[in-house]
């Protein structure tokens, strides 16, 4: 009996130790996701930040040519953008995260939408960037074969066989259509 107990205490300490070595894995995890949002929310932050002063610009352009009306939109435009880009670059990981949880408790709908649309065009970008692959082996085959980009053949260049000589044969007259009897009397 001693030995049955020792081998499950044995068991219970390796499983505890996984368990640990997994929960720090999970954190570490965590930690470098957070690193990365808080990375690159500040990088599209300033980015957008960034684009609304160009959508600024514009604007006080289109206003100098008496467009009132487009520079007041692009005025909004640029604000709007400001405090997205002022959102992204202020905010840290964790609320980033939890305003992105909110969202979706209170509109289940929209980001159900949100993610059919990018796994549309997900699936547009993989059908494009194939086509292109497709298209550059198949151009770069062709020129491997020493072709000038027109597509070569896949088969090697040797000469063909000579045909086998036919003997000519004359003309015979066939009648354009069956006795009267029928096909069987032929």
């Amino acid at each position: 009996m001693p030995d049955t107990e020792q081998a499950q205490q044995k068991a219970q300490e390796v499983a505890g130790q996984a368990q640990q070595k997994a929960q720090q894995a999970t954190g570490q995890a965590r930690e470098k996701v957070r690193e990365q949002v808080d990375q690159r929310s500040t990088q599209a932050g300033e980015q957008v930040k960034t684009t609304a002063d160009d959508i600024r610009t514009v604007g006080q352009q289109l206003r100098e040519q008496g467009k009132e009306q487009p520079a007041k939109i692009a005025e909004q435009a640029a604000e709007r953008a400001e405090r997205v880009g002022g959102y992204l670059h202020d905010s840290d990981a964790d609320r980033i995260i939890r305003d992105i949880e909110d969202f979706g408790r209170r509109q289940p709908l929209a980001v159900a939408a949100a993610g059919l649309a990018l796994g549309f065009a997900a699936s547009r970008f993989l059908k494009a960037s194939s086509s292109q692959r497709y298209q550059s082996s198949v151009g770069s085959s062709s020129t491997a074969l020493g072709g000038n980009g027109a597509s070569a053949p896949r088969y090697p260049a040797t000469a063909p066989a000579p045909a086998p000589s036919l003997p000519v044969t004359t003309p015979v007259d066939v009648p354009a259509a069956p006795p009267a009897g029928g096909i069987d009397r032929l």
